[in-house]
């Protein structure tokens, strides 16, 4: 049998494919940092909602919020909207798929800072479960062409790896936070940390946008109907990785979480009957063997 943590990344990569699809409309009438903010503002009440039930179910108390606990949700909630941001810089950019392709070796970084930061384990297998996914990822994501140019664009490489960076600084914060609390069992410290973070990343970004965009801060909340769907499907998501992150190491997360990429082209082919070529489907056969090791040899 796969073991938890797996369950919970495949629900969390399904849940985020949705809140992407959902929020594809709030991105056209907000911006996308209006549409960001909706996704931690309206996911808020939801990871308190899942919080409390957790609380209630277990009998346990709520877990006393240590200062290493705060530090490491605030890096990994602030790291998380510079990686966002990083990723808006990006989409203005013409070389935005040398870019892309260098975010998508983000699990290799998380292995190596999670090893050196946290503690976390890091054997010759799972890097090598680690690289096959990557390199699916890559397959699946590069045209043409592009492979070469990846080493021939100095600026596009270093944003791609430094908004990787950031998202891999991010998964160790929360891990780093879950794993910082003195007490309670993996579901309550997990959602512990979730409305945490989802409380410092609303603040943030509400501050920002008065200060920036107003319109768009003031938007998110006419806009709160269709916005409940994004905010319940991302709460949801959030949890799912939240629970991973209580359970493995944040490498061993965000290499399942590549998973959504088949998702997405799933979707892309189910729903908007988009064609796909042999290079997607070798990438996605060798995405699905990396992730297949790595939960073998993760156990």
């Amino acid at each position: 049998m796969l073991p938890l943590w797996v369950w919970a990344c495949l629900a969390g990569a399904l849940a985020q494919t949705g809140r992407n699809a959902t929020q594809a409309g709030l991105t056209a009438r907000l911006g996308t940092l209006g549409a960001t903010n909706v996704r931690f503002l309206y996911g808020l009440p939801f990871a308190c909602v899942f919080l409390t039930l957790a609380l209630w179910q277990t009998g346990e108390p709520l877990p006393a919020l240590t200062p290493r606990a705060i530090g490491f949700t605030a890096l990994g909630a602030l790291m998380q909207i510079a990686g966002t941001a990083l990723m808006l810089q990006v989409m203005r950019s013409q070389a935005f798929g040398v870019t892309t392709a260098w975010l998508k070796v983000e699990p290799v970084l998380v292995a190596v800072v999670g090893w050196a930061v946290l503690g976390d384990p890091l054997t010759a297998p799972m890097l090598a479960a680690i690289a096959v996914a990557v390199l699916g990822v890559l397959i699946l994501t590069l045209k043409p062409g592009l492979g070469r140019a990846m080493f021939a664009e100095a600026r596009p490489a270093a944003m791609g790896l430094l908004s990787g960076f950031a998202f891999g600084l991010s998964a160790i914060g929360f891990r780093g936070g879950i794993i910082s609390l003195p007490e309670g069992g993996f579901l309550v410290r997990a959602l512990t940390i979730l409305v945490l973070s989802l409380t410092i990343q609303s603040l943030v970004l509400a501050a920002w946008l008065s200060l920036r965009d107003r319109a768009a801060l003031t938007g998110s909340f006419r806009v709160w109907k269709p916005s409940l769907a994004a905010g319940l499907l991302g709460a949801g998501a959030s949890a799912c990785w939240f629970i991973a992150f209580s359970l493995t190491s944040a490498a061993n997360v965000r290499t399942l979480a590549l998973v959504e990429v088949v998702f997405a082209v799933a979707v892309s082919v189910l729903i908007f009957r988009q064609k796909t070529t042999g290079r997607q489907l070798l990438g996605m056969a060798v995405l699905l063997a990396g992730v297949a090791l790595l939960a073998r040899v993760s156990g």
